[in-house]
């Protein structure tokens, strides 16, 4: 009977610390559109381990892939308001929200990877990820979709004109719609939940994007042919709520940028992994690819569309993106 006392404080005590602990824990909501087990979940779940490390448990993170939140440019109102905490998205409906960021979706504007990734982690990039936060939204890092390469059911793509006519499905970005109308496409905007389903039902005759979504997303269920064209290099970004930045103290600020850098690493990482493997999958899946691709071809097509590109965005900042090496 002595012993009860100190049993019930001692009981109550670690009550009390189990709910400060509750009480400390923020779970924040991070959404993608692309599966489980694609680079954007890569690039997240890195992320998110980082910042439960850094923050020694007080941050953690629900997870919403596969377009549970909605689609990109839905997730990134939600982030604006603050209804959504995290999202990694792409570019495509970003410049509807930060207009500078449109720049980088210019077709044929990156050589390759190793330019693109220097461009996102130098001063240009850096500079774009500034500029969100006036347009409430807070860019953490830039992490990857990949080079946008073209499927459809119709024909192969090897010469620009043999696009020309194809009824393809792409993000809800003038950038991206104005290039791609110089190859003959018929650009049909539409968000990316819904375009499995529009491919198979013949909606649209095909689609573009890297092959860690086309793999991902199991499109060789739905399309014949897949032509490296590379026409544009895709980034993302991990992009937050205000609302929870402004809670961060300056330590965890340093985290979770931190945590996001880590997150870009590890997204690249499987980006490059999907590109090396994926081609001789998605033949194995029974597409058939055209790897050598008549690029000039299709760099010539879109060249008209430059002079509106220089006037919207300033040739020289065009030049600018085009001398990094």
């Amino acid at each position: 009977m002595i012993l009860r006392t100190p049993v019930r404080a001692c009981v109550a005590a670690t009550l009390l610390t189990l709910a400060g602990g509750a009480m400390a824990q923020t779970v924040l909501k991070i959404g993608y559109t692309p599966p489980k087990d694609s680079h954007y979940w890569v690039g997240s779940t890195t992320f998110c381990d980082e910042v439960d490390k850094g923050t020694q448990g007080r941050y953690k993170c629900q997870q919403f892939p596969n377009a549970a939140l909605g689609g990109e440019r839905e997730m990134i109102e939600a982030v604006q308001l603050g209804t959504q905490d995290v999202v990694n998205t792409s570019t495509g409906p970003l410049g509807n929200f930060v207009p500078e960021t449109k720049v980088v979706d210019i077709p044929f504007l990156f050589r390759d990877y190793d330019h693109a990734r220097k461009v996102m982690d130098g001063p240009i990039g850096q500079d774009l990820l500034k500029k969100m936060q006036a347009r409430g939204l807070v860019g953490l890092a830039w992490t990857e979709n990949g080079f946008r390469h073209m499927t459809n059911n119709k024909r192969a793509i090897v010469h620009a004109s043999d696009a020309a006519g194809l009824k393809v499905r792409t993000m809800e970005n003038k950038v991206h719609m104005d290039g791609y109308k110089t190859f003959g496409l018929l650009p049909t905007p539409m968000a990316f939940p819904e375009l499995f389903t529009a491919l198979q039902q013949g909606t649209v005759d095909g689609q573009e994007n890297p092959i860690p979504v086309i793999l991902s997303s199991k499109f060789s269920q739905v399309q014949k042919h897949l032509s490296l064209t590379g026409h544009v290099y895709s980034p993302a970004a991990l992009i937050l709520s205000p609302k929870i930045w402004e809670k961060l103290s300056e330590a965890d600020r340093a985290v979770f940028v931190a945590a996001a850098k880590k997150g870009a690493e590890a997204q690249r990482r499987k980006v490059n992994e999907d590109e090396d493997k994926g081609i001789a999958q998605l033949k194995k899946d029974g597409m058939q690819v055209v790897e050598k691709v008549d690029g000039e071809s299709f760099r010539k097509a879109v060249a008209p569309a430059y002079v509106g590109f220089a006037k919207e965005f300033g040739a020289e900042r065009i030049a600018a993106i085009q001398a990094v090496k």
